[in-house]
């Protein structure tokens, strides 16, 4: 029975968050272009800070600037044994800021905006692995259900804070490079409770209380090439692994019997009880440690591979064509979990934007996302589902050096399914991202 319990524990520290589009750990999507376009890596717009920086290097001569909101919001649930475990993962209004001032042969760009995860997520009746588990184990000891009452609720948050920096240099007429650093700061928390209770004897019979937040650092040294040669622009550009291991602040962290529970054990078996005890707290020591104070987890951002074509079909339309490669397999999770992935992250991305006049440009893009899943990767504390995802949205010149963006785009995701330790469980998301911003030039 304890080992079950404190098995929960190990599960609490799963959560995932990622709200936005981007790979199991990255986000994409910060400037409010990618919403209404999604594939901008041969931009050479104030937004190149991130998707293209040496693109740059073509880009307008002076200084840039960028701010965009955006609005995400999701809903996760779990079907299990047909009922449904209802997520709501949120956030609050997303910001970014860019930057760029370029003269004659260089460019220096800026980024800084929420560069992983992004997000609340609550589970108002806990998760069903917490709640099986730990019903499992009382009917095992000859508890059944109708002898207690179940109190469970499950949240998390996560958030990986990015501000980046490049330099940017055209090397010939038709080729650029550029070099980045970006500064990673994680901020998260896990707190939730599982508490049986309510036994006419026993009273609270058996309880996880978890409260742990987490922070740390990680850094991002990136590289791009830019080649442009007419209507045509050819880019890449790589983010190496970042090591994110951040650190526990935990403020609560109790699992195990209550202790009327252990009184009656006592009274009813001493010896056997006292050898069982001394098992719990050797079991607590094994299951608990990584969640104790000063522990540390890993949740590495994983290298990323970038290439993009762009053509000018015509003065007013113009296309790209993008992939993303996240070496998800490569970046360690807590507990190596990444091992369970078929592979790394692979992503396909579309867009065209048209300019209707002077004035007004309207975009419209795609992405589909695989990740590589497998049953022994996928957990109800923490589950991902390939998906589709499409934007669309325009562009108004307000004055020759004022745009304003705005932009929606929808993810449609497959659900998943394996078998649960009784009968399966099927995991469904939904994703929305609304968004405006403004660039000026100066």
């Amino acid at each position: 029975m304890t080992k079950r319990i404190f098995t929960l524990t190990a599960l609490a520290a799963s959560f995932a968050l990622t709200a936005q589009a981007g790979g199991l750990m990255t986000n994409t999507n910060y400037h409010i272009a990618f919403d209404r376009m999604m594939a901008r890596g041969a931009t050479m717009d104030v937004d190149a800070a991130y998707s293209n920086p040496a693109g740059l290097a073509w880009g307008y001569d002076g200084l840039q600037l960028s701010i965009d909101f955006q609005k995400p919001w999701q809903d996760r649930d779990i079907d299990w044994n047909g009922h449904t475990y209802k997520g709501k993962a949120s956030a609050p209004i997303v910001p970014a800021l860019f930057a760029s001032y370029k003269k004659d042969r260089w460019a220096v760009s800026s980024m800084i905006g929420i560069v992983g995860s992004g997000g609340y997520v609550k589970f108002n009746e806990g998760v069903p692995t917490f709640n099986a588990l730990l019903q499992g184990a009382l009917a095992a000891n000859g508890i059944t259900p109708d002898q207690y009452t179940l109190d469970s609720e499950m949240r998390g948050k996560q958030y990986i804070y990015g501000g980046q920096l490049n330099f940017t240099y055209r090397l010939t007429n038709c080729l650029a490079a550029a070099v980045g650093l970006r500064a990673n700061y994680y901020d998260g928390y896990y707190r939730g409770h599982v508490i049986a209770g309510g036994h006419p004897l026993l009273g609270e019979v058996a309880k996880l209380l978890l409260d742990v937040d987490q922070k740390g650092w990680g850094f991002t040294p990136a590289v791009s090439i830019d080649y442009h040669q007419g209507p045509l622009t050819l880019s890449a550009r790589y983010e190496f692994r970042t090591k994110v291991n951040p650190e526990n602040d935990t403020n609560i962290l109790d699992a195990g019997l209550g202790t009327t529970t252990i009184a009656a054990m006592m009274a009813a078996d001493p010896e056997g009880t006292q050898a069982k005890l001394a098992a719990l707290q050797a079991q607590i020591g094994a299951y608990t440690a990584p969640y104790e104070d000063g522990a540390r987890t890993r949740y590495d951002m994983p290298a990323l591979l970038s290439v993009a074509a762009g053509y000018e079909i015509t003065p007013r339309l113009r296309a790209t064509l993008e992939y993303h490669f996240f070496d998800d397999k490569n970046a360690k999770m807590g507990g190596d979990r990444q091992k369970e992935l078929d592979h790394g992250t692979h992503e396909v991305l579309l867009g065209a934007e048209y300019d209707v006049n002077d004035r007004l440009t309207v975009s419209l893009g795609g992405q589909r996302t695989d990740y590589g899943l497998t049953d022994g990767y996928e957990q109800d504390t923490s589950f991902a589902c390939d998906s589709y995802s499409v934007g669309a949205g325009c562009a108004y010149n307000i004055t020759e050096k004022i745009r304003l963006n705005a932009g929606y785009f929808i993810t449609l995701y497959s659900d998943y399914t394996k078998a649960a330790a009784i009968g399966e469980e099927t995991f469904s998301r939904t994703n929305n991202v609304i968004g405006i911003g403004v660039d000026f030039k100066f």
